[in-house]
């Protein structure tokens, strides 16, 4: 079937009259999404003036220095700033706070606490894993204020 020359015109007028219908209702979708935010909104002038509100705050985590705990695992001292992971620490088994020791804070490698315990590589991950596990759920308890 060939197209003619006034049926071509009259499928550009009718695509053009989508167009400008589509364009249009995206104009009044986006004009009603405007609004809509707007009457959400609520300037700051209008907050500093009806009640005070502060525009920033201040920590108190700058303002004090942080508290040291004292933690003794194989006869090192160490300082750790936060309370709870200290308690949390000191609340695991000697051995448990050993290789937490020894893995973290003394650099060993899983290998090297392997040939510590006399165990396999394996092994002593699986004591690194498990000590970790303990730790997270006496931190957990600390958190959720059971302890």
């Amino acid at each position: 079937m060939a197209c003619t020359e006034a049926y071509k015109e009259h499928i550009m007028y009718s695509f053009n009259g989508f167009c400008k219908v589509v364009i249009r209702y995206a104009a009044i979708n986006a004009w009603r999404d405007r609004n809509r935010r707007r009457q959400k909104e609520i300037s700051f002038e209008y907050l500093t003036e009806e009640k005070f509100y502060p525009l920033s705050t201040s920590d108190e985590f700058l303002k004090s220095p942080y508290e040291q705990y004292p933690v003794t695992i194989c006869g090192q001292t160490i300082i750790l700033t936060n309370g709870e992971l200290a308690a949390a620490l000191l609340s695991l088994p000697e051995k448990k706070r050993e290789i937490i020791y020894l893995y973290f804070f003394g650099n060993y490698t899983q290998q090297e606490i392997a040939d510590l315990y006399g165990h396999c590589k394996s092994t002593a991950w699986h004591y690194i894993h498990s000590a970790l596990q303990m730790l997270q759920k006496e931190m957990e308890g600390f958190s959720h204020g059971e302890y």
